[in-house]
């Protein structure tokens, strides 16, 4: 007060310029006053005017963070490292690592690839994969690594296009998200997978149920290579959502197939089917529907006896999957509540792991192709996941990164600063979809480079060879684990035969407890409950 009162004297008598610090005091002064008045922050009232720096503080902690104190290795949620290899690749840059290696090889939950005395060279990196099992009429030669699912409304226009042009130029898909095929996805011209998720939407009637004449109308569109029920994603599983009306543009209204100036709700579950054989009978529809495209359906891990159900209905009804994609917790460009990102949901090496042994267990591996997705951005990356059970593997995320993306988290606000995660045209006017779309094509073909790279070193001709004991594990500082200790491969067809290997009784059980008929329990768990672990203890003390 007594600033802006000496300032507005001075001013009056001596220099006009002093002025311009009496109206800025004077600010300060009905700024302080409205603090004090105010009732929504008490440490507004107890320190008016300076109580807003703990504010900008806060409004700016993540870019503190993430340009000063964070090392290269610390995962919030992806390192520095790891983005700056994806910058590097997608730029074209060298890619090279000067002065040995910054990881703590000695430290719990490193990994590392066991390499060959006699590797080989691989000239081909354009590695591929067949999905399509028996069923299948038009099967697809993908590429073992895809950008995973982001819709056309969590991503911006010229967002959604770069990826999807960068996709067609290095010859790999684009899965839609649940948002439905936007003008931004045909305007690219790249290969898409079609997702169908419980919103239904680009293929639903006005009460938000399943359309089948929709659905055969888009499906036979040649870019839609195939077609993915989405039961689950890792951000949030379990999980609907709620686009407010007032962020539906007609673009979005357009893509998706909904009304202008209404909320946009994505149930929690499937109106179609409640039960695992109903999802197979869905599979099978869609099948047919699209003329025989591959169907497959996406899922985070919960309820392990769940999946087993489903694979039981896959028994009982004779419709096979043509892939499963398994997406892990740690997965989620889209904004999700706290607990569920970070609490729920299994990650993605144990779920890939399970879901894949059970299909072994089941005799049906050779006839569902897996793929995988959960921070998968570098070459060791997806070496690691084709060698415990995946056959391709998709990235969301390292794609962002390869468009710009600088990880300010704050995607959900709709101010992304790049212009990726917002429908702000300002903002995602920033992307240059034509510079942006060869970054996306290169990061992808000099990770496939790479693949090759380090496939030749352990002595492989592909990818697709590797296997769990090419990887090794370390569990504490002084003991590390085979890859076939740490995450093995059941034996084929286990779950059919009888208890035959008493090792695996925790399997069985489960096994028993799945029906076809219901993803229910058959019954409620009270009290104790004794598992392999427990009853060796209890044979020990006896």
């Amino acid at each position: 007060m007594l600033a802006f009162v000496a300032s507005l004297v001075g001013g009056l008598v001596y220099s006009g310029w002093l002025l311009v610090p009496a109206a800025v005091a004077g600010a300060l002064v009905l700024l302080g006053v409205h603090d004090m008045r105010q009732h929504r922050h008490s440490i507004l009232r107890n320190y008016p005017v300076i109580g807003h720096l703990r504010f900008l503080m806060e409004s700016i902690r993540p870019e503190i963070r993430q340009y000063i104190i964070e090392s290269d290795h610390d995962e919030v949620p992806f390192s520095r490292q790891d983005r700056a290899l994806v910058y590097r690749r997608a730029k074209g840059d060298e890619d090279k690592l000067p002065f040995g290696t910054s990881e703590n090889v000695y430290g719990s939950g490193y990994v590392w690839l066991t390499h060959s005395a006699a590797p080989t060279a691989i000239v081909d990196t354009n590695f591929r994969v067949r999905i399509g099992g028996p069923a299948c009429r038009q099967p697809y030669e993908a590429s073992i690594y895809n950008i995973s699912a982001m819709s056309f409304g969590a991503l911006s226009g010229n967002a959604i296009l770069a990826l999807n042009t960068g996709a067609r130029k290095g010859g790999f898909a684009h899965d839609t998200g649940e948002g439905s095929i936007s003008r931004y996805h045909r305007q690219g011209g790249g290969d898409l997978i079609f997702q169908v998720a419980s919103g239904y939407f680009g293929c639903r009637n006005e009460d938000g149920s399943f359309s089948p004449e929709r659905f055969a109308e888009l499906a036979a569109d040649p870019q839609i290579k195939m077609i993915e029920i989405k039961l689950s994603q890792g951000a949030k599983p379990g999980h609907g959502g709620m686009l407010p009306a007032s962020k539906i543009s007609p673009e979005i209204a357009e893509a998706r197939g909904i009304a202008m100036g209404v909320d946009c709700i994505s149930p929690v579950a499937h109106s179609t089917f409640s039960t695992p054989t109903g999802l197979m009978q869905f599979v099978g529809e869609l099948r047919e529907l699209s003329g025989g495209k591959p169907v497959g359906f996406k899922l985070c891990i919960g309820h392990r006896r769940e999946f087993m159900s489903m694979v039981k209905a896959m028994l009982n009804t004779g419709i096979v999957p043509d892939f499963i994609v398994v997406d892990g917790a740690e997965g989620g460009t889209g904004a999700a509540p706290m607990e569920f990102a970070n609490r729920v949901g299994m990650p993605m090496l144990e779920g890939l792991t399970f879901v894949h042994n059970t299909l072994r267990g089941a005799g049906i591996r050779d006839q569902v192709k897996i793929g995988a997705a959960g921070k998968i951005v570098s070459a060791f990356d997806i070496a690691r996941t084709l060698a415990l059970g995946a056959d391709w593997c998709n990235a969301a995320r390292g794609f962002m990164f390869a468009i710009g993306c600088i990880q300010a988290q704050s995607c959900h606000t709709n101010r992304c600063p790049v212009g990726i995660a917002t429908q702000d045209k300002r903002r995602q006017s920033a992307i240059d979809v034509g510079d942006k779309s060869d970054r996306v094509a290169r990061f992808h073909r000099n990770t496939m480079h790479a693949l090759g790279e380090i496939a030749g070193a352990a002595g492989l001709n592909h990818p697709s060879d590797f296997m769990p004991y090419h990887f090794m594990f370390r569990r504490k500082d002084n003991e590390f684990l085979d890859g076939n200790e740490a995450f093995p491969y059941l034996p084929e067809g286990f779950l059919l035969g009888g208890n035959e290997f008493p090792e695996l009784a925790d399997w069985y059980s489960r096994w028993d407890r799945a029906s076809s008929d219901s993803f229910a329990p058959p019954e409620i768990p009270h009290g104790p409950f004794q598992t392999r672990r427990t009853a060796k203890v209890m044979e020990s003390v006896a």
